[in-house]
């Protein structure tokens, strides 16, 4: 296997295995997370009385992934981030699994999709979208972007069009979407693609329909900060947590991913480990974290057994994918 397609593979799994690895705590206090689980180090079943995932089993993925390889789909057949095509698959797949009569998607995911069925236009159905769901399924067209960041910031504005197309949405896929790129392409140094993932971020925020939020650059300085000043991790990750937040909103989610990134080296394990650990959007905090982590160390940072046990959970061909996108990639 050839280095890029390595990091492709990396960076699929990455999302995967953040995804599940945080699922059984997502949307939990750390406090809940540490009386009901002691400290997530593996992957685990979700509680019986969860809101959202009950019933599904260790290393179980959730939307997060599920939309990540739906995007993946609809770059290999259309050879290009097609707005309407994904559009069309997003609803079909909503449709598939039920998510239109329960809360199994996001909210602006679910408002969008179900005004899309409705008969409105995919151009003006994401025109409130304001949470993380764009930016936890955009690992492929960073991929597909190969770190050039004016295809990147336009492929992303087409990719969040249907559900997210407001331009802190399409800001903060892009620096997630750059960073992905930045390390498919083979730098290893999360630090020197900070610099694109701001300028990223600053002409996304040109894109789109014009939406409230705090900065995402300001808090991304802040969220950077912590970490580098913070005495251990468990100082790090708490301060993440009750300063800068991880929720679902753009402007929490998208500095503490790559915070969390940034402090551990991008070392996959331990930043999927750390989301899990965290509180809040875990599945989510995580597959992004693990898509950025596992772009620039590729596959061979994970261990085999987590690359087993999710391939067959979740009947997923990670080397499929990767050929896939990289010969897309190479078209």
């Amino acid at each position: 296997m050839n280095d890029i397609l390595n990091r492709i593979k990396g960076c699929l799994i990455g999302v995967a295995a953040g995804d599940a690895m945080g699922m059984p705590s997502s949307m939990m206090s750390p406090q809940k997370i540490k009386k009901t689980f002691g400290k997530i180090e593996t992957f685990l079943p979700a509680p019986e009385e969860h809101l959202l995932h009950k019933g599904l089993k260790a290393a179980e993925i959730t939307d997060d992934t599920q939309q990540t390889l739906l995007i993946a789909d609809s770059i290999i057949a259309q050879r290009e981030v097609d707005p309407e095509d994904i559009g069309k698959r997003l609803v079909a797949w909503c449709e598939k699994i039920g998510a239109f009569d329960n809360m199994l998607i996001g909210p602006s995911s679910l408002r969008a999709l179900h005004a899309i069925r409705n008969g409105k236009s995919i151009y003006e159905a994401g025109n409130t979208g304001d949470t993380n769901g764009a930016v936890m399924r955009i690992a492929a067209v960073g991929i597909f972007c190969q770190g050039n960041l004016k295809q990147t910031v336009d492929a992303v504005e087409k990719a969040c069009l249907p559900t997210h197309n407001t331009n802190i949405a399409i800001a903060g896929a892009s620096g997630i979407a750059i960073a992905i790129g930045k390390g498919i392409m083979g730098e290893k140094n999360l630090t020197k693609i900070m610099p694109d993932v701001y300028e990223a971020i600053e002409i996304g925020m040109s894109r789109g329909v014009d939406w409230y939020s705090a900065s995402i650059i300001k808090r991304l300085k802040l969220a950077l900060g912590i970490v580098e000043t913070s005495k251990s991790p468990e100082e790090a990750y708490r301060d993440l947590y009750e300063i800068i937040g991880a929720g679902v909103q753009i402007a929490e989610t998208i500095p503490t991913c790559l915070a969390i990134a940034n402090y551990v080296h991008a070392n996959p394990v331990e930043g999927i480990l750390a989301s899990a650990n965290l509180g809040g959007d875990c599945d989510t905090i995580g597959a992004i974290t693990g898509a950025i982590c596992g772009s620039i160390q590729g596959a061979k940072a994970f261990p085999t057994e987590w690359i087993e046990k999710l391939s067959a959970v979740n009947a997923i061909d990670f080397d499929s994918y990767a050929k896939n996108l990289y010969n897309v990639m190479h078209r």
